[in-house]
């Protein structure tokens, strides 16, 4: 996180700007304003509270709604004076109902996008689904599935059928995100772990 003390409120009379962005998509979300006691609440609770300019009055996202914006991350422009937001939103940023305050569809990407359909899967069961019999199966199950898959792709490893080879790739890719799922974990998790060990 940030030391409060560096950003600078005086510049803008007290409050400064605030990017929200989804950290999983990268979509820019909204943009909000904070003073030096939104920005407190905000870095101990790890939920976005603003500064409202027409209430007068602090407002965490979500208060009403129950669309709060989880902290993951902040950063602090070179001017010292505008946050960045890196956040898992828990529904619409926007008081329309939009993703966004931008109108903009907030969809992940690549491996994201795969994993939303898991956790959708995980949370709202589909009959006839592939990854609600296999999460239905267990731990052992779904564990099991990953040795199988990774053998198989070290298997066409030595090969040279790049379609049998990106096929086993994918399949163990897949697995490898319902297992994350199972156990109550998401990618962002890995990649926070990765992230740290690439800054020791």
């Amino acid at each position: 996180m940030i030391d409060a003390n560096k950003v600078n409120f005086e510049k803008s009379n007290g409050l400064v700007p605030c990017i929200v962005q989804d950290a999983q998509s990268n979509c820019v979300l909204m943009l909000g304003y904070m003073n030096r006691e939104a920005l407190d609440k905000t870095l101990s609770e790890k939920r976005l509270t603003f500064y409202s300019r027409s209430k007068e009055r602090l407002w965490t996202k979500g208060e009403t709604s129950g669309n709060f914006l989880s902290l993951l991350e902040v950063k602090l422009d070179c001017d010292q004076d505008t946050l960045l937001f890196k956040v898992k939103p828990a529904g619409p940023a926007c008081h329309t109902g939009a993703d966004t305050c931008f109108n903009e569809v907030n969809e992940p990407s690549g491996l994201g996008f795969l994993e939303k359909i898991i956790q959708e899967r995980k949370q709202n069961p589909k009959a006839g689904s592939y990854t609600n019999k296999l999460i239905d199966s267990g731990i052992n199950k779904v564990a099991q599935k990953i040795g199988e898959e990774a053998v198989e792709l070290v298997i066409e490893a030595k090969d040279n059928n790049r379609e049998l080879f990106l096929s086993e790739a994918a399949d163990l890719m897949y697995h490898y995100l319902v297992l994350l799922a199972v156990k109550g974990h998401e990618l962002q998790d890995v990649i926070n772990v990765l992230n740290a060990r690439h800054r020791k």
